[in-house]
């Protein structure tokens, strides 16, 4: 069984084809992450409402809604694998997700619309579901150092990650403010159970927040994780978002035989 390593602005995976087979996903993904102490598994199936079906795992085997860095990898795999072309259409647990390849590295995702998009959901916190059934984010902006103040606010982060305000749970997205439509971002990724290098759709969760407040006028973002840099672009009409872009790098670091 081939096993493609691959990471997304920080975000890791185990990749596999799993078209005509028969697996235990849950199973595999705890056993595959600790190979490479990866943040998720994602396997890629046939699919009749699209160009392939992904099925994404945490790295704890629990099934995942969508995940937009994984989303971005698992295009670049179908393109590479030849499963897909430039431009290409993901069946996700969250519903249907168009991809493009920008580049050999870069590739761009539509991730789901927010469902839910509540400001004021715990205080401060804001909450938001990208489709339907959604992936829970919840965000909140920071105000210091965010990177260097990580040690200090993992166990806040953690609670709020359980916090029964999010009755799904939720990933836990700070923000800080570093320039014009500019962030850098931290995530507790459910699943994971600590920060993760990068998160797709909590990048997106924090661009949706920010532009609901009205604070990102020109509707795209550029978001700065540990592992890399995000750029969302925001489409709405009459203050109701349609189209919310994640684009950023991938790569197929290595190859595993299992």
């Amino acid at each position: 069984m081939t096993i493609h390593y691959m990471n997304g602005a920080g975000n890791d995976f185990m990749v596999m084809d799993a078209r005509g087979g028969q697996y235990d996903f849950e199973k595999l993904a705890v056993e595959l992450c600790k190979l490479t102490k990866a943040d998720g598994f994602m396997a890629v199936d046939h699919s009749d409402k699209a160009d392939f079906r992904l099925h994404f795992y945490n790295s704890d085997g629990t099934r995942g809604e969508m995940c937009g860095n994984g989303a971005r990898c698992i295009c670049r795999y179908a393109h590479d694998m030849g499963i897909a072309g430039d431009t290409m259409t993901v069946e996700t647990d969250a519903g249907l997700v168009p991809g493009w390849r920008i580049d050999e590295n870069q590739y761009r995702v539509k991730l789901n619309n927010p469902e839910i998009l509540d400001l004021e959901r715990k205080g401060p916190v804001s909450y938001v579901e990208l489709g339907n059934p959604g992936v829970p984010h919840a965000v909140a902006e920071y105000d210091g150092d965010l990177w260097a103040d990580a040690d200090c606010i993992w166990d806040h982060m953690r609670e709020l990650r359980w916090d029964k305000a999010f009755p799904k749970g939720a990933n836990v997205n700070f923000y800080q403010w570093i320039g014009d439509a500019e962030v850098r971002v931290l995530t507790f990724e459910r699943g994971v159970e600590d920060y993760t290098l990068a998160c797709g759709t909590g990048t997106g969760s924090v661009a949706a927040v920010i532009w609901k407040q009205g604070k990102l006028p020109g509707k795209y973002l550029t978001a700065h994780s540990r592992g890399g840099t995000l750029k969302v672009t925001i489409e709405e009409t009459e203050g109701v978002i349609h189209t919310l872009l994640l684009e950023g790098p991938t790569e197929i670091v290595r190859t595993y035989e299992v």
